[in-house]
């Protein structure tokens, strides 16, 4: 299904052109209008006639999140506050909030672009949606919400939180649809066991989730547990929301508005492009928000684009879920290591749970990586020797796939504390 045809299967000929013509008046928009980037490409000594392709973004400055604090809260903008129908924020937990505006028309062009993710993922006006983000400064609610009401679903805003209700509304309002975190999902699976709730006897059909990095492992858990099709979206509030990119029912890649944004993947040392297929960070040009436009922007997230075309028809680019982010990056030993490496390896080992931490420790100057993962009570309360034996497995997987020694640690189902938005996987106690 396609929400717009027209767009979503262009020839790359003509997508490719209309990105140039769209690049070249948003540089115009920001280095006229917005005083920060004015001061960068003058600069550089920027030239508006040196963008002759797509290939040229790389003679433009990087946009980092540093930036949108330091000129918090307007000082980005590229149209007078009264042009402003919309603000958000970011929650400012990790420092100084980040503030994003719209326009009326970049609030019609967002409602489109997720009406194109959410009808790509199976969604009809027919569904009853059901949104579990969290509503307020945060893009995600509004966000999946505007877009459920333009293709004409019912929606459900019920927002984060209160578990139990969730699946009250859920059995009463015939929810088909959910929008949440995957790891949320999960949240709502377990919760539904307790209460001896059989999800079948729902009428849930899909999942659209977003929010926080999953792995394909993790899908098949939520399918298996809720019995739905479950599809991942991508956004972040710094270049709209969600709408950015999304799934579509072959689940092979994420579809990425190619019309509306402008996406290179680099090495994050280097800066430099990585060859198609190779894993670098996700920078975002935005080409036609008005109200806050962003040129390449540093989102810190790490993904591939996939080469070759999708069977569902859609030319676009794809790009892989998102496997982590650059500043999530754990150096232990020296040695990089990521969550979503871990992640891997305990789904692929029968009798643990989709619930996990990471404990890093500095111990005698050295550092020590604890991971605590649930397992079922059958492996828990077994003997010692059969204990010893999930720990080993575990600790031999973990170290032929991040390559440095790993502390393994067996806790009880539900012991590690849930999350009714993102999961907090990793909690650094060293003293760096």
């Amino acid at each position: 299904m396609y929400w717009e045809p027209e767009r979503e299967c262009m020839a790359r000929e003509d997508l490719e052109q209309l990105q140039l013509e769209r690049l070249q008046a948003t540089l115009y928009r920001v280095g006229t209008h917005v005083p920060f980037y004015k001061k960068k490409f003058e600069q550089l000594k920027f030239n508006y006639d040196d963008i002759r392709s797509l290939e040229d973004v790389r003679r433009l400055p990087f946009t980092e999140k540093q930036d949108l604090r330091d000129n918090y809260p307007y000082g980005l903008f590229a149209v007078p506050l009264r042009d402003v129908v919309r603000v958000h924020s970011s929650s400012g937990t990790s420092g100084q909030a980040t503030v994003v505006g719209y326009t009326r028309n970049d609030i019609r062009t967002w409602s489109n672009l997720v009406a194109r993710i959410i009808t790509a993922a199976g969604v009809t006006k027919n569904d009853v949606i059901q949104i579990a983000f969290g509503y307020g400064l945060f893009t995600g609610g509004f966000g999946l919400h505007y877009g459920a009401e333009l293709i004409g679903a019912s929606v459900i805003p019920i927002s984060a939180g209160n578990t139990k209700r969730q699946i009250q509304i859920m059995q009463d309002f015939k929810t088909t649809a959910l929008v949440c975190t995957p790891s949320y999902a999960l949240v709502l699976a377990d919760t539904m066991m307790e209460m001896g709730i059989n999800p079948n006897g729902l009428s849930l059909r899909y999942g659209l989730f977003g929010g926080e990095p999953w792995s394909e492992a993790m899908r098949q858990e939520i399918h298996q547990k809720l019995g739905i099709v479950a599809t991942d979206n991508y956004g972040l509030s710094e270049v709209m929301g969600p709408g950015v990119a999304g799934e579509c029912l072959e689940c092979r890649g994420l579809h990425i508005n190619e019309d509306h944004f402008l996406l290179e993947i680099l090495d994050p040392a280097t800066l430099e492009p990585v060859p198609e297929g190779e894993v670098g960070e996700l920078v975002i040009t935005t080409l036609t928000k008005e109200a806050f436009p962003m040129v390449r922007y540093r989102t810190r997230d790490l993904t591939r684009f996939i080469p070759g075309t999708c069977a569902c028809g859609r030319t676009m680019k794809r790009m892989e879920r998102v496997m982590g982010r650059s500043d999530d990056m754990l150096i232990i030993k020296g040695v990089n290591v990521f969550p979503m490496q871990i992640e891997k390896v305990l789904f692929e080992v029968e009798g643990t749970e989709p619930h996990y931490q990471i404990l890093v420790e500095r111990e005698n100057h050295a550092d020590k990586i604890t991971v605590l993962v649930e397992v079922v009570e059958s492996i828990f309360f077994d003997e010692m020797k059969k204990q010893r034996m999930v720990i080993d497995r575990i600790k031999s997987r973990l170290a032929s796939e991040v390559g440095i020694s790993v502390e393994v640690k067996l806790v009880e189902e539900k012991t590690l504390e849930r999350s009714e938005g993102k999961a907090k996987r990793v909690i650094d106690r060293r003293k760096l």
